[in-house]
């Protein structure tokens, strides 16, 4: 790992961010693919690129995910940056690189696509929609008919009701767990498999994953838990092979929402599931997360700016508001500071070093 961690691989924007990875990636002997976005421009490109380093035909593959909460990227991308930059990739191992998974969220510092989709909640099967009644309940104070201080304390009002019958983490559940009957709202999973999840799918074909013989994916994300803090989330359902392996190669840090032991709460149509149905026990799928501020705060800054953009994101030009929220969500999500910068760097390099350490084990799925 790089003694000094180089703060210089963040991106202030998409594409700055972009234009890093694209240079670091074209320094080094490896195969790069644009995936042009159905909104890509020449005077705003939007894209999602992937860059394969190393044997083509080899048996274990670590696959780097950035910007699948668009806003989220810039923590994603450096990562992915500084390793590029830096690291040397050991034998018998390839590595590839999915930057800006969503790069409308990324390029317009937002969490969710171009339809208002989280893609952390939009793999589902479509045929059996599941129903989030919680959500249901607090549906009209989380995207209110106006935004004044009178809808913000009938908010809190109802956020603190509902806390009070059914507790924190159902609280949690009902509000960021999915929905996928209010197009309009927050952690919406969308009506239809998005841009972003076609892409995962054909990948995964594409690169031939399946036939691999081990994979691991570290998916980056930030705004959960405490400030610089990257925690590994396991979604592995407990007791199986993936989940055995997760703690085996990562250690006593990680956490696995369905035991409750994460500051994340179990999520309806998540990314790792689209890995866990197509390669099975071959896949190990962590999300590393950095903490950022209070879950508190995130819930509102998300409600605000979710409120703005239903209301005025149809115009053709950004509103003065739109730009106002568009920043307080980018420094929520992305703490431009020294001092952050270098924690994500540190703990990224020491994820990505256990995963390549792990694929380089040699005893195939036994865990």
């Amino acid at each position: 790992m790089p003694v000094d961690y180089d703060i210089a691989s963040f991106g202030q924007d998409y594409w700055q961010a972009r234009d890093k990875f694209l240079i670091a990636c074209r320094l080094l002997p490896g195969r790069l693919t644009t995936l042009l976005h159905p909104l890509h421009c020449e005077d705003q490109p939007l894209a999602t690129d992937l860059f394969w380093l190393g044997d083509e035909k080899a048996e274990n593959v670590l696959v780097i995910i950035s910007a699948t909460h668009g806003v989220e990227g810039f923590c994603g991308s450096a990562a992915q940056v500084n390793w590029l930059r830096h690291e040397v990739l050991p034998d018998k191992v390839a590595v590839l690189f999915i930057h800006a998974l969503n790069p409308f969220g990324f390029a317009h510092l937002r969490r969710v696509n171009e339809d208002n989709i989280d893609l952390n909640r939009n793999f589902i099967d479509f045929n059996q929609v599941p129903v989030n009644e919680g959500y249901r309940a607090l549906a009209d104070v989380l995207l209110p008919s106006g935004w004044d201080e009178s809808s913000f304390s009938d908010c809190q009002q109802a956020l603190a009701e509902f806390r009070n019958k059914h507790g924190q983490r159902k609280t949690e559940e009902a509000v960021s767990g999915g929905q996928y009957h209010y197009p309009g709202g927050l952690f919406y999973g969308g009506k239809a498999p998005s841009w972003s999840r076609h892409n995962i799918e054909q990948l995964i074909q594409d690169y031939q994953l399946t036939d691999r013989k081990k994979v691991a994916v570290v998916d980056i994300h930030s705004g959960l838990g405490p400030y610089g803090y990257g925690e590994i989330i396991c979604d592995h359902p407990p007791h199986t092979p993936g989940a055995a392996r997760a703690r085996r190669w990562f250690g006593d840090s990680v956490t696995e929402p369905a035991l409750g032991t994460s500051t994340s709460v179990p999520k309806s149509g998540l990314l790792d599931y689209a890995w866990q149905q197509a390669l099975g026990d071959k896949v190990c799928y962590v999300t590393l997360e950095f903490g950022t501020y209070a879950l508190e705060e995130m819930f509102e800054v998300l409600r605000e700016e979710n409120y703005v953009w239903q209301k005025e994101g149809a115009s053709k030009s950004l509103s003065n508001a739109i730009k106002r929220v568009q920043q307080r969500l980018r420094g929520y999500f992305y703490p431009d500071k020294t001092d952050w910068k270098e924690m994500v760097l540190f703990r990224s390099s020491q994820v990505l070093a256990q995963a390549l350490r792990g694929l380089q084990e040699q005893d195939g799925l036994s865990d």
